[in-house]
């Protein structure tokens, strides 16, 4: 993407609803690289497809296909399919198919197809067909079934429990 092209794309980056100050990110149009230090920060990028972000904790993501996120902790995505996610802790994700994630405990997730999630405990999952969940701290591979919300043990105990 050049930068003619990046200028006819429609996208926010707020925070507490009012635009965020260009001081206070950067965008790396030539990598596709948004990133900032802020926290808290909600990011409407829709159009943008195969962007990495790179924020602090509680943020929110509306996004395109194919991008990587990096980040901390009580983020909110919603996504298109074929996303990377790499977090911190207490993290909700909507997405498509095909997903990559590595977050840490209690998250919540969302998604479609084939998704596959490194996480630790406390996570809860509502997940199309063929997902899978790596437990990194009781070394368990958990098949998530199909349209079943469940939510994974406590710390240190392996399994997951169904959640209505």
């Amino acid at each position: 993407m050049n930068i003619k092209e990046f200028m006819q794309v429609n996208f926010s980056i707020t925070k507490n609803g009012l635009p965020l100050s260009k001081d206070k990110y950067k965008i790396d149009i030539v990598n596709q690289v948004i990133s900032t230090n802020e926290n808290g920060v909600v990011f409407d990028c829709s159009e943008l497809n195969g962007w990495v972000f790179k924020t602090g904790y509680g943020c929110t993501f509306k996004t395109g296909s194919d991008c990587t996120f990096k980040t901390g902790s009580c983020c909110t995505f919603k996504t298109d399919y074929g996303c990377t996610f790499n977090t911190g802790s207490f993290c909700t994700f909507k997405t498509d198919s095909d997903c990559t994630f590595d977050t840490g405990d209690g998250c919540t997730f969302k998604t479609g197809s084939r998704c596959t999630f490194d996480t630790g405990y406390g996570c809860t999952f509502l997940c199309g067909r063929e997902c899978v969940c790596v437990r990194r701290d009781v070394y368990e591979v958990i098949e998530i079934p199909d349209k079943v919300k469940i939510k994974l043990n406590e710390y240190d105990v392996k399994g997951y429990k169904r959640v209505k």
